[in-house]
């Protein structure tokens, strides 16, 4: 009888290791890639993904509401776990390793009323020596092209350092800045709900087009367990549920790129 309990426990101790693996996941409201839904449950693309490829690895995700500049901050120091859409660039690998590819949507120019009119550019480093008053997202990258443009001290003048997109684009519609560089799809999302779609609109100006990914904190996350969670996404696509999930918050767009869009 004690063999047959001896075996019993230890049949049982892969599921129990299983079930103690938990990763804490930066979400914050930004449908469609996480939002708190009607249940109070945390969804979106992002959480959807997080939380169904960490349990086909064992593990289960545990929500952490957190602005995007703190997250980077939490991620590095390594009280958490994964920072979901973030982009690669040789500052963040000091800290993070990233996934493979989940997602590749456009970062573009909004601008506010009138103010294309006002300005015309194709180019984001156009901008240099005008009077344009730009809105970003603080500790927010938008890509490499980006980032060189902001190095430069002449640009530092066109600079207005904004916390929350949505409160920015009241901001904007009133006239306080001339421009916002955010994701299409989310954009699109929140004008819509906001009633500012046909006021604030689009620029021909792509600012980036970088594939977005899972950072994981070095501090807390071994290269195995990356691995692992890149082989789930890919079992995700094979077996058709990344489809299902992509499905529920966003359009295969030709520039909304999708893994599993045809």
């Amino acid at each position: 009888m004690q063999t047959i309990a001896a075996i019993l426990i230890l049949a049982l101790l892969p599921t129990a290791n299983a079930l103690a693996c938990t990763k804490t996941v930066r979400w914050f409201d930004d449908a469609p890639y996480s939002f708190r839904d009607s249940d109070g449950r945390i969804g979106g693309f992002d959480a959807d993904l997080a939380r169904a490829a960490l349990a086909r690895v064992g593990c289960k995700a545990r929500f952490v509401e957190l602005p995007w500049a703190r997250a980077l901050v939490e991620l590095e120091a390594g009280r958490l776990d994964v920072l979901p859409s973030s982009f690669r660039s040789e500052q963040r690998e000091r800290f993070a390793h990233f996934s493979a590819p989940t997602l590749q949507s456009p970062n573009v120019l909004y601008l506010g009323p009138g103010v294309a009119a006002k300005y015309r550019f194709a180019r984001l480093e156009y901008l240099l020596g005008t009077n344009f008053r730009l809105g970003v997202q603080i500790g927010v990258s938008y890509g490499d092209k980006f980032d060189a443009i902001k190095a430069n001290p002449r640009f530092k003048g066109n600079l207005s350092p904004i916390t929350l997109r949505r409160n920015a684009w009241k901001i904007m519609a009133l006239g306080r800045i001339d421009g916002l560089i955010a994701d299409q799809a989310s954009a699109e999302l929140e004008l819509r709900q906001l009633g500012l779609g046909e006021v604030l609109r689009p620029s021909r100006v792509v600012v980036s087009t970088n594939t977005a990914m899972f950072a994981f904190s070095k501090q807390s996350v071994s290269p195995h367990f990356l691995a692992d969670f890149n082989n789930a996404i890919e079992g995700m696509i094979a077996d058709g549920n990344y489809r299902k999930i992509r499905a529920r918050y966003l359009r295969c767009t030709p520039d909304i790129k999708v893994l599993g869009c045809p």
